[in-house]
């Protein structure tokens, strides 16, 4: 446990992502099995603990502390982990700190009547840094910057001739605390076969094009097709099972049981997951509602049903076809498609035009569709991993913005939970104002360190780490899309809002009003 605080602790701190792979590929390559693997799955997420959440800490951190004292420690420090690593008042003991295979398998086989005088035990033996790592493990908040793709790329750097793309392939395949992976990496075993896993493969991913590169496209050998507003996810059916994955490599097949029940023939698939009712593609907001679902309801499937949009085949039966090019892989798509016939699923439109002005025109009819943009793609292009530049291009509508007023900051988490960094701002109906949505992008490190000193100097009440302030800052506000929702106050939702500029030339009074934003709704 202790080797795993100094890691979490050196990535919080480091900026650098060559530098957070080098102390990953360290960690790796000087633990031991299985405490290297458990760390592996700690930093990828892959560690669930049934009985210990949050509120476990926050009872234990009642028992022992004074509540005034925690209520205004955690409003400054605004992390509860970090709050009570550094507010524990432990009680001597004479045991060490537990081994982080020791606090898994713990955790996993404790009853949870047991679990609060163990976790006390374990907070008493540590100092702070060992007790923000245990804490941290047990809330599944690490937030260190390390993100699971970089950690994969660090172990794959650890081996000779391995490619985190060669990790992502087999990942699905393999369970805590990856013991043939790390003997593949370090000792010379075999690649881990996954056999006939439904596994992940990394998506291909496009770059927003610029003036000049729009121009040199040739419209002989660009494809172009609509770029719907849903999520990416990935198909994969094999003899061994089927999955749904999105972009990111979550398995979402819990949330989404009928496109699952669709996946009858052997494929892998690449598509857009939209809200389809009786052939009209409808909002996010309604996609939205079956998001992050473990199980699913009889009402959603009635309200919201889904269908996948395909866009691209990875694998036709066991032949990978990634290395054709995308013209080739669409005919061999367009032939397994007519051949099966699958519920739920449709294919892409090819976008025909002779002239990138054509296309232009094409684009503007994009927001009045409920569709994000365009997407442009090489007819010679192989399926790769990641974001190569050139193949791949994407094409977006233009953003629409308003000047809405600042309400509520929360600090942030990783580098910035030093600052209040979350704002959620709103617009005028009348004299009430009404919050319209949050952002935590779109400003420099030089506005977002004055904001956080203008924050604090201007609070006007308190709820737990939320700050509400005065009404004397105006942010224009960028976002993709408006759409109706019964959820917020404002009736209201944003799509993707971010931070365009603050307005140090308007006063709150002259923000915008609500029903300027109501009129963008689509």
């Amino acid at each position: 446990m202790i080797a795993f605080a100094g890691l979490l602790e050196r990535l919080l701190f480091t900026p650098g992502r060559n530098a957070k792979i080098a102390l990953m590929r360290r960690y790796f390559s000087t633990q031991p099995d299985p405490e290297r693997g458990i760390g592996l799955a700690a930093l990828t997420g892959d560690l669930r603990f049934a009985a210990a959440k949050a509120g476990l800490i926050r009872e234990l951190a009642a028992e022992r502390t004074d509540p005034v004292l925690f209520a205004l420690s955690y409003d400054y420090v605004g992390d509860l982990a970090e709050t009570v690593a550094l507010i524990w008042p432990a009680k001597p003991t004479n045991h060490a700190p537990p081994l982080l295979s020791e606090v898994v398998e713990t955790l996993n086989t404790t009853p949870k009547a047991e679990l609060p005088g163990v976790v006390a035990a374990w907070l008493d033996a540590c100092d702070p840094s060992v007790r923000l790592a245990l804490l941290k493990l047990i809330t599944g908040g690490l937030r260190v910057g390390a993100s699971a793709r970089l950690a994969k790329t660090a172990l794959a750097e650890c081996g000779e001739g391995v490619a985190p793309d060669d990790i992502e392939e087999i990942w699905h395949g393999l369970t805590p605390p990856y013991a043939s992976l790390f003997g593949w990496i370090f000792a010379d075993a075999p690649k881990p076969d996954p056999l006939d896993a439904p596994v992940f493969r990394s998506p291909m991913l496009a770059h927003p094009i610029a003036e000049a590169e729009l121009a040199a496209l040739d419209p002989a050998t660009t494809r172009a097709e609509w770029k719907w507003d849903g999520i990416r996810v990935q198909l994969v059916s094999t003899p061994g099972g089927r999955a749904l994955y999105s972009r990111g490599a979550e398995d979402i097949s819990a949330a989404f049981p009928e496109i699952v029940a669709a996946m009858d023939a052997h494929a892998v698939l690449d598509g857009e997951l939209l809200v389809v009712r009786d052939g009209v593609v409808a909002s996010f907001s309604d996609l939205q509602k079956r998001l992050n679902r473990k199980t699913t309801t009889a009402k959603m499937l009635r309200e919201s049903p889904v269908h996948v949009r395909l866009y691209d085949m990875l694998f036709d039966g066991a032949a990978d076809i990634r290395a054709l090019p995308f013209d080739q892989r669409r005919l061999r798509l367009e032939a397994w498609f007519a051949r099966v016939q699958p519920k739920r699923m449709d294919l892409s439109e090819q976008i025909a035009f002779s002239s990138i002005d054509e296309l232009a025109e094409l684009r503007l009819s994009a927001r009045a569709a409920s569709i994000e943009g365009l997407m442009l793609k090489d007819g010679m292009s192989a399926y790769l991993p990641g974001r190569p530049k050139g193949p791949w291009w994407k094409w977006k509508r233009d953003p629409l913005s308003i000047d809405a007023v600042l309400m509520y900051a929360q600090r942030g988490h990783g580098k910035r939970s030093s600052f209040y960094s979350d704002y959620t701002f709103g617009l005028w109906r009348g004299e009430e104002l009404l919050p319209v949505g949050k952002a935590y992008t779109g400003f420099t490190d030089a506005e977002l360190a004055a904001l956080d000193t203008w924050i604090r100097n201007h609070t006007t009440a308190r709820f737990g780490p939320v700050r509400e302030v005065e009404r004397g800052i105006v942010l224009e506000v960028a976002f993709d899309a408006a759409q109706l929702s019964p959820r917020h106050k404002s009736g209201v939702a944003l799509r993707f809002p971010r931070i365009a500029r603050i307005r140090h030339d308007k006063q709150a009074a002259e923000a915008d009003q609500l029903e300027t934003l109501m009129a963008l709704v689509l």
